[in-house]
Protein backbone atom coordinates (compact mmCIF):
# COMPACT_ATOMS: atom_id res chain seq x y z
CA UNK A 1 0.00 0.00 0.00
CA UNK A 2 2.77 2.26 1.14
CA UNK A 3 4.62 1.61 -2.56
CA UNK A 4 1.30 2.30 -4.33
CA UNK A 5 1.09 5.33 -2.59
CA UNK A 6 4.33 6.36 -3.03
CA UNK A 7 3.98 5.67 -6.80
CA UNK A 8 0.95 8.18 -6.95
CA UNK A 9 3.08 10.62 -4.86
CA UNK A 10 5.69 10.59 -7.58
CA UNK A 11 3.56 10.59 -10.60
CA UNK A 12 2.11 13.76 -9.04
CA UNK A 13 5.46 15.41 -8.32
CA UNK A 14 7.11 14.28 -11.69
CA UNK A 15 3.99 16.30 -13.12
CA UNK A 16 4.66 19.55 -10.64
CA UNK A 17 8.15 19.27 -12.11
CA UNK A 18 7.11 19.72 -15.47
CA UNK A 19 4.78 22.37 -15.30
CA UNK A 20 7.61 24.53 -12.46
CA UNK A 21 10.05 24.18 -14.70
CA UNK A 22 9.00 27.30 -16.74
CA UNK A 23 7.73 29.11 -13.78
CA UNK A 24 11.39 28.83 -12.57
CA UNK A 25 12.86 29.40 -15.85
CA UNK A 26 11.03 32.67 -16.26
CA UNK A 27 11.42 33.48 -13.01
CA UNK A 28 15.15 33.44 -13.21
CA UNK A 29 14.35 35.57 -16.65
CA UNK A 30 12.70 38.01 -14.78
CA UNK A 31 15.48 38.40 -12.24
CA UNK A 32 17.77 38.51 -15.18
CA UNK A 33 16.05 41.48 -16.47
CA UNK A 34 15.60 43.43 -13.57
CA UNK A 35 19.27 42.64 -12.94
CA UNK A 36 20.23 44.06 -16.63
CA UNK A 37 17.97 47.00 -16.19
CA UNK A 38 18.61 48.26 -12.51
CA UNK A 39 21.63 46.46 -11.60
CA UNK A 40 22.36 45.99 -7.80
CA UNK A 41 21.52 49.26 -5.98
CA UNK A 42 19.61 51.85 -3.58
CA UNK A 43 16.13 51.92 -5.30
CA UNK A 44 16.46 47.92 -5.95
CA UNK A 45 16.89 47.11 -2.23
CA UNK A 46 13.95 49.50 -1.34
CA UNK A 47 11.86 47.69 -3.87
CA UNK A 48 13.30 44.21 -2.39
CA UNK A 49 12.92 44.84 0.77
CA UNK A 50 8.89 46.81 0.03
CA UNK A 51 8.28 43.05 -2.02
CA UNK A 52 9.64 40.85 1.36
CA UNK A 53 7.18 43.10 3.30
CA UNK A 54 4.22 42.54 0.97
CA UNK A 55 5.32 39.00 0.12
CA UNK A 56 5.55 37.72 4.42
CA UNK A 57 1.27 37.68 4.06
CA UNK A 58 1.51 35.81 0.53
CA UNK A 59 3.84 32.89 2.58
CA UNK A 60 1.57 32.93 5.78
CA UNK A 61 -1.36 33.32 4.41
CA UNK A 62 -1.53 31.71 1.22
CA UNK A 63 1.02 29.00 1.07
CA UNK A 64 1.42 28.75 4.65
CA UNK A 65 -1.37 28.33 7.14
CA UNK A 66 -4.27 28.27 4.06
CA UNK A 67 -2.90 25.26 2.32
CA UNK A 68 -2.15 23.63 5.87
CA UNK A 69 -5.21 23.64 7.28
CA UNK A 70 -7.22 23.30 3.72
CA UNK A 71 -5.98 20.57 1.96
CA UNK A 72 -5.63 18.15 4.43
CA UNK A 73 -9.54 18.63 5.36
CA UNK A 74 -10.59 19.39 2.28
CA UNK A 75 -9.04 16.09 0.50
CA UNK A 76 -10.59 14.17 3.10
CA UNK A 77 -13.86 15.17 2.63
CA UNK A 78 -13.69 14.86 -1.06
CA UNK A 79 -12.68 11.50 -0.39
CA UNK A 80 -15.40 10.26 1.93
CA UNK A 81 -18.61 12.66 1.24
CA UNK A 82 -18.09 13.48 -2.68
CA UNK A 83 -17.51 16.20 -4.72
CA UNK A 84 -20.81 18.45 -3.61
CA UNK A 85 -19.88 18.56 -0.23
CA UNK A 86 -16.29 19.63 -0.90
CA UNK A 87 -17.25 22.42 -2.98
CA UNK A 88 -19.79 23.87 -0.31
CA UNK A 89 -16.44 23.45 2.06
CA UNK A 90 -14.41 25.49 -0.40
CA UNK A 91 -16.77 28.20 -1.26
CA UNK A 92 -17.02 28.76 3.11
CA UNK A 93 -13.30 28.81 2.86
CA UNK A 94 -13.06 31.40 0.33
CA UNK A 95 -15.20 33.56 2.18
CA UNK A 96 -12.87 33.50 5.30
CA UNK A 97 -9.81 34.08 3.59
CA UNK A 98 -11.13 36.78 1.55
CA UNK A 99 -11.96 38.79 5.16
CA UNK A 100 -8.96 37.38 6.79
CA UNK A 101 -7.00 38.75 3.39
CA UNK A 102 -8.44 42.11 3.17
CA UNK A 103 -7.67 42.95 6.74
CA UNK A 104 -4.49 41.71 6.71
CA UNK A 105 -4.08 43.99 3.40
CA UNK A 106 -5.03 46.99 5.06
CA UNK A 107 -3.41 46.64 8.26
CA UNK A 108 -0.07 46.55 6.53
CA UNK A 109 -0.59 49.35 4.29
CA UNK A 110 -1.32 50.94 7.64
CA UNK A 111 2.03 49.72 9.14
CA UNK A 112 4.37 50.16 6.36
CA UNK A 113 6.53 53.10 8.01
CA UNK A 114 6.69 50.59 10.80
CA UNK A 115 7.20 47.44 9.47
CA UNK A 116 10.17 49.22 6.47
CA UNK A 117 11.99 49.99 9.60
CA UNK A 118 11.30 46.84 11.20
CA UNK A 119 12.98 44.94 8.06
CA UNK A 120 15.61 47.75 7.27
CA UNK A 121 16.65 49.70 10.05
CA UNK A 122 19.88 50.78 8.30
CA UNK A 123 18.41 52.15 5.57
CA UNK A 124 18.58 56.09 5.76
CA UNK A 125 15.26 58.28 4.85
CA UNK A 126 15.06 58.47 1.76
CA UNK A 127 15.84 55.07 1.40
CA UNK A 128 13.11 54.29 3.77
CA UNK A 129 10.75 56.49 2.39
CA UNK A 130 11.11 54.84 -1.22
CA UNK A 131 10.68 51.62 0.54
CA UNK A 132 7.50 52.56 2.02
CA UNK A 133 5.80 53.82 -0.90
CA UNK A 134 6.49 50.57 -2.64
CA UNK A 135 5.07 48.73 0.14
CA UNK A 136 1.66 49.99 0.51
CA UNK A 137 1.06 49.78 -3.07
CA UNK A 138 1.95 46.26 -3.03
CA UNK A 139 0.05 44.99 -0.83
CA UNK A 140 -3.20 43.94 -2.54
CA UNK A 141 -0.55 41.45 -4.01
CA UNK A 142 -1.92 39.27 -0.75
CA UNK A 143 -5.41 39.59 -1.92
CA UNK A 144 -5.16 38.14 -5.44
CA UNK A 145 -2.65 35.26 -4.16
CA UNK A 146 -4.55 34.12 -1.57
CA UNK A 147 -7.35 33.51 -3.67
CA UNK A 148 -5.13 31.72 -6.13
CA UNK A 149 -3.60 29.60 -3.47
CA UNK A 150 -6.75 28.02 -2.39
CA UNK A 151 -7.48 27.21 -6.34
CA UNK A 152 -4.08 25.49 -5.87
CA UNK A 153 -4.93 23.82 -2.79
CA UNK A 154 -8.43 22.54 -4.69
CA UNK A 155 -7.04 21.53 -7.29
CA UNK A 156 -4.24 19.56 -6.13
CA UNK A 157 -7.10 17.74 -4.12
CA UNK A 158 -8.23 16.82 -7.36
CA UNK A 159 -5.27 15.57 -8.72
CA UNK A 160 -4.82 18.18 -10.88
CA UNK A 161 -0.92 19.39 -10.42
CA UNK A 162 -0.14 20.71 -13.86
CA UNK A 163 -2.25 24.15 -14.12
CA UNK A 164 -1.34 25.54 -10.30
CA UNK A 165 2.48 24.34 -11.34
CA UNK A 166 2.23 26.68 -14.37
CA UNK A 167 0.19 29.47 -13.06
CA UNK A 168 3.09 31.25 -12.00
CA UNK A 169 4.91 31.02 -15.01
CA UNK A 170 2.04 32.94 -16.49
CA UNK A 171 2.62 35.68 -13.74
CA UNK A 172 6.32 35.66 -14.89
CA UNK A 173 5.43 36.16 -18.17
CA UNK A 174 3.24 38.73 -17.23
CA UNK A 175 6.16 40.06 -15.16
CA UNK A 176 8.42 41.06 -17.52
CA UNK A 177 5.96 42.12 -20.45
CA UNK A 178 5.27 44.82 -17.79
CA UNK A 179 8.85 45.90 -17.45
CA UNK A 180 9.65 46.05 -20.79
CA UNK A 181 6.13 48.34 -21.51
CA UNK A 182 6.66 50.35 -18.25
CA UNK A 183 10.04 50.53 -16.55
CA UNK A 184 11.39 52.98 -18.74
CA UNK A 185 8.60 55.47 -18.20
CA UNK A 186 7.73 54.07 -14.65
CA UNK A 187 11.39 53.35 -13.28
CA UNK A 188 10.86 51.10 -10.26
CA UNK A 189 7.65 51.76 -9.62
CA UNK A 190 6.96 49.68 -12.40
CA UNK A 191 7.85 46.58 -11.06
CA UNK A 192 5.51 47.04 -8.53
CA UNK A 193 3.16 47.53 -11.10
CA UNK A 194 4.55 44.03 -12.85
CA UNK A 195 3.93 41.95 -9.56
CA UNK A 196 0.10 43.43 -9.00
CA UNK A 197 -0.21 42.34 -12.56
CA UNK A 198 1.22 38.90 -12.47
CA UNK A 199 -0.54 38.12 -8.94
CA UNK A 200 -4.09 38.49 -11.52
CA UNK A 201 -3.25 36.46 -13.66
CA UNK A 202 -2.14 33.67 -11.40
CA UNK A 203 -5.60 34.24 -9.96
CA UNK A 204 -7.39 33.80 -13.16
CA UNK A 205 -6.17 30.87 -14.45
CA UNK A 206 -6.24 28.91 -11.35
CA UNK A 207 -10.26 30.16 -10.74
CA UNK A 208 -10.63 29.14 -14.64
CA UNK A 209 -9.36 25.83 -14.81
CA UNK A 210 -10.84 24.82 -11.33
CA UNK A 211 -14.60 26.08 -12.85
CA UNK A 212 -14.31 24.96 -15.89
CA UNK A 213 -12.47 21.37 -16.14
CA UNK A 214 -12.96 20.85 -12.79
CA UNK A 215 -16.29 21.91 -12.04
CA UNK A 216 -15.25 23.55 -8.33
CA UNK A 217 -16.84 26.97 -8.96
CA UNK A 218 -15.03 28.68 -6.48
CA UNK A 219 -17.37 31.88 -5.19
CA UNK A 220 -17.98 33.47 -1.69
CA UNK A 221 -20.66 31.37 0.82
CA UNK A 222 -21.37 32.60 4.10
CA UNK A 223 -20.01 30.66 6.36
CA UNK A 224 -22.19 27.76 8.55
CA UNK A 225 -20.61 27.59 11.97
CA UNK A 226 -22.14 24.68 12.17
CA UNK A 227 -20.23 22.96 9.73
CA UNK A 228 -17.53 20.52 11.90
CA UNK A 229 -15.18 20.41 8.79
CA UNK A 230 -15.36 24.19 8.72
CA UNK A 231 -14.87 24.09 11.93
CA UNK A 232 -11.86 22.00 12.17
CA UNK A 233 -10.26 24.08 9.28
CA UNK A 234 -10.44 27.13 10.87
CA UNK A 235 -9.32 25.62 14.75
CA UNK A 236 -6.23 24.97 12.57
CA UNK A 237 -5.90 27.69 10.55
CA UNK A 238 -5.10 29.69 13.45
CA UNK A 239 -2.41 27.66 15.35
CA UNK A 240 -0.87 26.66 11.85
CA UNK A 241 -0.99 30.96 10.97
CA UNK A 242 0.91 31.38 14.55
CA UNK A 243 3.23 28.85 13.63
CA UNK A 244 4.22 30.07 10.67
CA UNK A 245 4.29 33.46 11.79
CA UNK A 246 7.64 32.78 12.89
CA UNK A 247 9.04 31.22 9.91
CA UNK A 248 8.30 34.66 8.16
CA UNK A 249 10.85 36.03 9.95
CA UNK A 250 14.01 33.81 8.31
CA UNK A 251 14.05 36.17 5.28
CA UNK A 252 12.91 39.69 7.61
CA UNK A 253 16.24 38.63 9.60
CA UNK A 254 18.44 38.20 6.17
CA UNK A 255 16.97 42.07 5.49
CA UNK A 256 17.91 43.32 8.61
CA UNK A 257 21.59 42.18 9.15
CA UNK A 258 21.78 43.13 5.13
CA UNK A 259 20.53 46.48 5.74
CA UNK A 260 23.51 47.08 7.54
CA UNK A 261 26.18 46.17 5.11
CA UNK A 262 26.99 47.97 2.04
CA UNK A 263 24.48 49.07 -0.74
CA UNK A 264 23.75 46.19 -2.67
CA UNK A 265 23.81 43.66 -0.34
CA UNK A 266 20.53 42.73 -0.88
CA UNK A 267 20.15 43.00 -3.66
CA UNK A 268 22.85 40.34 -4.20
CA UNK A 269 21.31 38.17 -1.81
CA UNK A 270 17.72 38.26 -3.65
CA UNK A 271 20.02 37.03 -7.06
CA UNK A 272 21.66 34.32 -5.16
CA UNK A 273 18.28 33.33 -3.85
CA UNK A 274 16.37 33.22 -7.01
CA UNK A 275 18.97 30.75 -8.51
CA UNK A 276 18.10 28.79 -5.69
CA UNK A 277 14.68 29.29 -5.96
CA UNK A 278 14.80 26.91 -9.07
CA UNK A 279 15.99 23.49 -7.91
CA UNK A 280 13.86 24.78 -5.07
CA UNK A 281 10.52 24.92 -7.07
CA UNK A 282 11.48 21.81 -9.22
CA UNK A 283 12.01 19.21 -6.85
CA UNK A 284 11.71 20.57 -2.74
CA UNK A 285 7.79 22.33 -3.71
CA UNK A 286 6.78 20.12 -6.22
CA UNK A 287 7.35 16.98 -4.00
CA UNK A 288 5.79 18.80 -1.16
CA UNK A 289 2.40 19.89 -3.18
CA UNK A 290 1.58 16.33 -4.11
CA UNK A 291 2.73 14.83 -1.02
CA UNK A 292 0.65 16.58 1.08
CA UNK A 293 -2.99 15.40 -0.06
CA UNK A 294 -1.37 11.93 -0.49
CA UNK A 295 -0.32 11.86 3.41
CA UNK A 296 -3.54 13.65 4.28
CA UNK A 297 -5.31 10.26 2.76
CA UNK A 298 -2.72 8.12 4.07
CA UNK A 299 -3.21 9.23 8.15
CA UNK A 300 -6.50 6.70 8.48
CA UNK A 301 -4.27 4.00 6.99
CA UNK A 302 -2.10 3.69 9.68
CA UNK A 303 1.21 4.68 10.57
CA UNK A 304 3.21 2.48 8.31
CA UNK A 305 1.29 3.39 5.26
CA UNK A 306 2.23 7.07 6.27
CA UNK A 307 5.59 6.16 7.09
CA UNK A 308 6.32 4.64 4.16
CA UNK A 309 5.27 7.40 1.79
CA UNK A 310 7.04 9.79 3.28
CA UNK A 311 10.03 8.16 3.72
CA UNK A 312 9.80 7.62 0.05
CA UNK A 313 9.11 10.98 -0.39
CA UNK A 314 12.26 12.19 1.81
CA UNK A 315 14.37 9.73 -0.14
CA UNK A 316 13.25 11.13 -3.31
CA UNK A 317 13.67 15.01 -2.95
CA UNK A 318 17.46 14.07 -1.26
CA UNK A 319 17.54 12.12 -4.54
CA UNK A 320 17.51 14.63 -6.74
CA UNK A 321 18.34 17.26 -4.72
CA UNK A 322 22.10 16.26 -3.39
CA UNK A 323 23.62 16.05 -7.15
CA UNK A 324 21.76 19.69 -7.23
CA UNK A 325 23.43 21.04 -4.10
CA UNK A 326 27.24 19.77 -5.44
CA UNK A 327 26.59 20.88 -8.82
CA UNK A 328 25.56 24.92 -7.73
CA UNK A 329 28.54 25.01 -5.76
CA UNK A 330 31.10 23.64 -8.53
CA UNK A 331 29.77 26.36 -10.81
CA UNK A 332 28.48 29.18 -8.61
CA UNK A 333 30.25 31.53 -10.72
CA UNK A 334 30.21 30.50 -13.83
CA UNK A 335 26.17 30.46 -13.60
CA UNK A 336 26.10 33.97 -12.28
CA UNK A 337 28.00 35.38 -14.89
CA UNK A 338 25.99 33.85 -17.20
CA UNK A 339 22.48 34.46 -15.81
CA UNK A 340 23.28 38.24 -15.01
CA UNK A 341 26.59 39.54 -16.05
CA UNK A 342 25.33 42.10 -18.14
CA UNK A 343 24.78 46.11 -18.50
CA UNK A 344 24.24 47.13 -14.56
CA UNK A 345 25.28 44.39 -13.46
CA UNK A 346 29.07 44.43 -12.99
CA UNK A 347 32.04 42.84 -11.78
CA UNK A 348 31.52 43.26 -7.97
CA UNK A 349 28.17 42.15 -8.62
CA UNK A 350 29.26 38.82 -9.77
CA UNK A 351 31.63 38.35 -7.35
CA UNK A 352 28.97 39.06 -4.21
CA UNK A 353 26.23 37.19 -5.71
CA UNK A 354 28.37 34.51 -6.75
CA UNK A 355 29.72 33.90 -3.12
CA UNK A 356 25.94 34.08 -1.20
CA UNK A 357 24.88 31.36 -4.01
CA UNK A 358 27.61 28.95 -2.91
CA UNK A 359 26.74 29.38 0.60
CA UNK A 360 23.35 29.35 -0.26
CA UNK A 361 23.19 25.79 -1.81
CA UNK A 362 24.53 24.29 1.30
CA UNK A 363 20.82 24.40 2.52
CA UNK A 364 18.79 22.64 -0.07
CA UNK A 365 18.85 19.61 1.14
CA UNK A 366 17.66 20.94 4.55
CA UNK A 367 15.04 22.80 2.72
CA UNK A 368 13.87 19.63 1.69
CA UNK A 369 13.61 18.06 4.70
CA UNK A 370 11.84 20.60 6.28
CA UNK A 371 9.74 21.27 3.69
CA UNK A 372 8.41 17.69 2.83
CA UNK A 373 8.54 17.09 7.09
CA UNK A 374 6.28 20.34 7.76
CA UNK A 375 3.89 18.90 5.13
CA UNK A 376 3.78 15.84 7.09
CA UNK A 377 3.28 17.67 10.31
CA UNK A 378 -0.08 18.89 8.48
CA UNK A 379 -1.42 15.96 7.32
CA UNK A 380 -0.94 14.69 10.61
CA UNK A 381 -2.05 18.00 12.28
CA UNK A 382 0.29 18.70 14.66
CA UNK A 383 0.08 22.52 15.03
CA UNK A 384 2.48 22.47 18.19
CA UNK A 385 5.13 20.11 16.48
CA UNK A 386 4.71 22.39 13.19
CA UNK A 387 5.59 25.75 15.52
CA UNK A 388 8.52 24.07 17.37
CA UNK A 389 9.65 23.36 14.50
CA UNK A 390 9.31 26.67 12.74
CA UNK A 391 10.68 28.57 16.10
CA UNK A 392 13.67 26.20 15.69
CA UNK A 393 14.25 27.56 12.07
CA UNK A 394 14.00 31.07 13.37
CA UNK A 395 15.92 30.87 15.83
CA UNK A 396 18.43 29.39 13.91
CA UNK A 397 18.83 32.29 11.55
CA UNK A 398 19.20 34.77 14.00
CA UNK A 399 22.04 32.93 16.30
CA UNK A 400 24.15 31.75 13.29
CA UNK A 401 23.24 35.37 11.23
CA UNK A 402 24.61 37.09 14.76
CA UNK A 403 27.50 34.59 14.65
CA UNK A 404 28.75 35.02 11.23
CA UNK A 405 27.41 38.32 9.95
CA UNK A 406 30.94 39.91 11.40
CA UNK A 407 33.41 37.55 9.77
CA UNK A 408 31.55 36.64 6.92
CA UNK A 409 29.44 39.68 5.48
CA UNK A 410 26.98 38.72 3.48
CA UNK A 411 28.20 35.15 3.07
CA UNK A 412 27.37 34.78 6.66
CA UNK A 413 23.62 35.71 6.03
CA UNK A 414 23.40 33.23 3.60
CA UNK A 415 25.68 30.42 5.43
CA UNK A 416 23.09 30.98 8.57
CA UNK A 417 19.83 30.73 6.59
CA UNK A 418 21.51 27.24 5.43
CA UNK A 419 22.44 25.76 8.59
CA UNK A 420 19.23 26.72 10.08
CA UNK A 421 17.49 24.89 7.74
CA UNK A 422 19.44 21.96 8.60
CA UNK A 423 19.18 22.24 12.01
CA UNK A 424 15.02 23.20 11.74
CA UNK A 425 14.88 19.71 10.00
CA UNK A 426 16.21 17.60 12.22
CA UNK A 427 13.63 19.39 14.88
CA UNK A 428 10.64 18.51 12.82
CA UNK A 429 12.29 14.87 11.91
CA UNK A 430 12.30 14.41 15.61
CA UNK A 431 9.24 15.49 16.65
CA UNK A 432 7.42 13.81 13.79
CA UNK A 433 9.05 10.34 14.58
CA UNK A 434 7.78 10.87 18.13
CA UNK A 435 4.08 10.78 17.15
CA UNK A 436 4.76 7.64 15.06
CA UNK A 437 4.51 4.36 16.32
CA UNK A 438 6.69 3.04 13.67
CA UNK A 439 9.90 3.80 13.24
CA UNK A 440 10.83 5.84 9.65
CA UNK A 441 14.14 4.26 8.76
CA UNK A 442 15.40 7.29 6.93
CA UNK A 443 19.00 7.37 6.58
CA UNK A 444 20.26 3.40 5.92
CA UNK A 445 23.88 2.61 5.64
CA UNK A 446 23.03 1.14 2.48
CA UNK A 447 21.12 4.17 0.96
CA UNK A 448 24.35 6.60 2.49
CA UNK A 449 26.61 4.55 0.20
CA UNK A 450 24.81 4.56 -2.85
CA UNK A 451 24.44 8.03 -2.69
CA UNK A 452 27.47 9.15 -1.54
CA UNK A 453 29.52 7.39 -3.84
CA UNK A 454 27.15 8.39 -7.12
CA UNK A 455 27.58 12.45 -5.77
CA UNK A 456 31.42 11.25 -5.77
CA UNK A 457 31.21 10.34 -9.20
CA UNK A 458 29.15 13.30 -10.17
CA UNK A 459 32.03 15.52 -8.53
CA UNK A 460 34.52 14.32 -10.23
CA UNK A 461 33.01 14.39 -13.62
CA UNK A 462 32.77 18.20 -13.27
CA UNK A 463 36.14 18.88 -12.31
CA UNK A 464 37.13 17.01 -15.06
CA UNK A 465 35.02 18.95 -17.49
CA UNK A 466 36.87 21.99 -16.01
CA UNK A 467 39.95 20.90 -16.13
CA UNK A 468 39.61 20.20 -20.17
CA UNK A 469 37.84 23.18 -20.76
CA UNK A 470 38.13 26.33 -18.37
CA UNK A 471 34.78 28.65 -18.23
CA UNK A 472 34.89 31.18 -21.47
CA UNK A 473 33.97 34.18 -19.04
CA UNK A 474 34.64 36.91 -21.60
CA UNK A 475 33.05 34.83 -24.66
CA UNK A 476 29.68 35.79 -25.58
CA UNK A 477 26.58 34.37 -24.61
CA UNK A 478 25.92 31.31 -26.87
CA UNK A 479 29.82 29.83 -25.70
CA UNK A 480 29.02 30.42 -22.07
CA UNK A 481 25.60 28.65 -22.46
CA UNK A 482 27.08 25.58 -24.28
CA UNK A 483 29.71 24.95 -21.38
CA UNK A 484 27.00 25.68 -18.63
CA UNK A 485 24.56 23.00 -20.38
CA UNK A 486 27.43 21.16 -21.82
CA UNK A 487 29.08 20.51 -17.52
CA UNK A 488 25.18 19.92 -16.46
CA UNK A 489 24.67 17.17 -18.79
CA UNK A 490 27.53 15.30 -18.15
CA UNK A 491 27.09 15.28 -14.28
CA UNK A 492 23.18 14.42 -14.65
CA UNK A 493 24.06 11.95 -16.93
CA UNK A 494 27.13 10.32 -14.78
CA UNK A 495 24.69 10.50 -11.38
CA UNK A 496 22.29 8.98 -13.09
CA UNK A 497 23.74 6.09 -15.00
CA UNK A 498 25.80 5.83 -10.81
CA UNK A 499 22.62 5.41 -9.34
CA UNK A 500 21.08 3.11 -11.96
CA UNK A 501 23.86 0.72 -12.48
CA UNK A 502 24.24 1.12 -8.25
CA UNK A 503 20.04 -0.10 -8.33
CA UNK A 504 18.53 2.93 -6.13
CA UNK A 505 15.35 2.41 -5.49
CA UNK A 506 14.24 5.56 -5.93
CA UNK A 507 14.98 4.33 -10.16
CA UNK A 508 11.82 1.67 -9.00
CA UNK A 509 9.52 4.65 -7.88
CA UNK A 510 9.85 6.51 -11.28
CA UNK A 511 9.43 3.64 -13.47
CA UNK A 512 6.47 2.83 -11.61
CA UNK A 513 5.01 6.46 -11.73
CA UNK A 514 5.80 6.71 -15.31
CA UNK A 515 3.71 3.21 -15.50
CA UNK A 516 0.75 4.69 -14.31
CA UNK A 517 0.88 7.94 -16.10
CA UNK A 518 1.22 6.19 -19.60
CA UNK A 519 -1.65 3.68 -18.50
Amino acid sequence: MAQQKSGNMIRNALTMMVGTFSSRILGLLREVITAAWFGAGRSLDAFFVAYTIANLGRQLLAEGALSAAFVPVFSQVLAKDGHARAERLARQALTVILVAASLAVGLGMLLSPQLTSLIAPGFDAEKTALAVSMTRAMFPFLLLISVAALAMGALNSMDSFFVPAVAPALSNAVYITTVFLCASSWGINGLVLAVLLGGAAQLALQWFWAAKKKSMLLIPARPRLDDPELRRMMALFLPYAAGLSLNQLNPVLSRLFGSFLSDGAISMLNYSNRVIQLPLGLVVIAISQAVLPELARCVSQGDEVFAGTLRDALRFALFVILPVTLGTMLISRETVNFLFYRGAFGLEAWRGTASTLFWSAIGLPGMACSTVIMRALFARSLPKAAMTTTAASVLGTLAFSAALTGPMKMNGIALASSLAFLFSSAVGGFLLCRSMSVPLRLFTPVWLCKTGISCAAMAAAAYGWKMLWAYPSSANLIIRGVWIGGISIVCAAIYGITTLKMRCEEWSLIRQALKKRKR
